[in-house]
Order: C-alpha cells, then structure tokens, then sequence
C-alpha cells in the first residue's frame, strides 16, 4: 500500500486543484458510498478480499485529495449493519484489513492534521476493532485540517431511529417537552451531529440506490453516480464529480430567480 500523502503534489494535478478552487461553490462534506469491490476483483479474476485490498488505495487517493482541496469533511460508507450478513471468512478479512489499515496510518493521518471519527452501532464489531478504533480516534482528536468519519457497522435507519429513542428519554424524563421538537434537535441526536449535512454524496459502481447511507443528512444532497468500481476511483473522478456538483443550481424549494436575487444582495 502507498503512503496517504506524497512530499510533493503533482504540478498538473496542483493546475486542476485551483480550476476547482476557483469557484466559491465547493461542498463542504463529502458522502461516498463505496461500492464494486467485489466485481472488479471478479473481473481481474482475483478474490474479494483483494478487491477490497486495492480499494485501500483509492481511500487513500481521495483522502489524500479532499485534505489538498480544502474539504472540511469526508464520510465513507465502509461497512453497512446489512454487510454482517455477508459470508464470515470475508467480513472477517474485511475487520482485519480495517485494523491493519488503521494502525499503519494513523502517523500519516496526525501527520497531515486529519481527525478521525467513527459512526454506527459498534456493539456489533469484536473489542479488537473497537480498541484500535478508539486509539487512532484518540491519537487524532486534536487534529482539525480534515474530518475523516468512518461509517462501519452502520445504516440510516439504525441512525434515525437511534435518534428517536434518545429523544423519547429525554421527553420521558423531562429534559425536554414534546412541543419542543424540531429538525434541529432531531439532528442534534444523530450521529453525524458534530458535521454539516453532506452537499455532495458519491456512489460508484454503477447502482443508483442510497443503501441506507445518512437518510436523514443527504435529504439536500446533490447525487452522483458513476460507473466507476471503488478501486479504480481516483482523484480524477472525484474532479468530475466536484465539476458536476459546481454546474448544480441548489434552489432549496426556491426558484432559480429568487435564488439570483439573493445572490446580488449578498454582493450589494
């Protein structure tokens, strides 16, 4: 596996940073559903875990991209509460994988001012994994350059009805009245409640479903679907996508006039 980070950044890929840099229409968290591991190790004839063995590489392209661009927050969907139902031999390469990942870069991760977080129901990992989790979360708390959240063990629905059993204590102990709740508070209860909602969420491999990724976070998201498998998403395409996102017109319920207006407002 290579580094995370080169000593230098390539002067062609430095050119296409600052083409990207040069709108101020730029996501500020980015969602990736991190998908078709398993089919392009098919393809090359190789094993699943292998799959996701060179998938490492691209996490570590795009983490390596987003921190150079400026992006305050990257969350990949890694491991979903439906994946246990996948076959042991593999879920347990998969944790191993995690754990040695984990423990090889969280020098590059201090290194480079990059904080590591972790969201989903992690009664359901071995104390291994939760342990290593927990040292680099530790190691890196400090760090404020880059949010770097792992969603494992994870799905939207275990997220949102988390939420609502930790409000339904709060009403039932009196911490809060009922006529009290709202989005905000809502959210404040979710996992995600330290991040902004993600402006840009990414699904490669060529499925167009959400998975049961931040159901609750993507509801403004702008999509995008590449036919991509993981392992060969490089930074590239992650320029495509962030082109893709800066020509999106985001009205929130408002009409592309009104949203003009307050534009020329914000400049006046």
């Amino acid at each position: 596996m290579p580094q995370w980070f080169k000593s230098t950044i390539d002067p062609e890929d430095a050119l296409l940073q600052d083409e990207l840099k040069s709108t101020c229409v730029f996501p500020r968290h980015i969602g990736i559903i991190m998908d078709g591991n398993g089919r392009w190790a098919k393809q090359k004839g190789k094993s699943r875990i292998e799959g996701h063995i060179a998938g490492v590489d691209s996490v570590q392209d795009i983490v390596e991209a987003c921190s150079q661009l400026g992006i305050s927050a990257l969350t990949l969907f890694t491991f979903s509460i439906e994946n246990w139902r996948r076959p042991k031999p593999e879920i347990s390469a998969l944790m191993k994988l995690l754990i040695k990942v984990l423990k090889k870069e969280t020098p590059q991760l201090c290194e480079n001012n990059i904080r590591l977080e972790v969201i989903g129901d992690l009664n359901l990992v071995s104390s291994t994994v939760r342990k290593t989790l927990e040292e680099t979360i530790e190691q890196t708390r400090n760090n404020h350059e880059l949010t770097l959240t792992i969603a494992l063990s994870y799905s939207g629905k275990w997220d949102i009805t988390n939420a609502c059993r930790t409000i339904a204590e709060q009403v039932a102990n009196g911490t809060i009245a009922p006529e009290q709740i709202d989005e905000n508070l809502f959210a404040a209860n979710l996992s995600t409640a330290s991040l902004p909602d993600p402006e840009l969420l990414i699904r490669t491999s060529g499925e167009f479903r959400i998975s049961n990724f931040m159901l609750w976070q993507i509801a403004y998201s702008e999509i995008f679907f590449t036919e991509t498998y993981w392992p060969d998403f490089r930074r590239d395409k992650l320029y495509d996508a962030l082109r893709e996102y800066q020509n999106r017109e985001r009205r929130f319920g408002q009409t592309s006039e009104q949203l003009k207006a307050e534009t020329l407002r914000k400049q006046a």
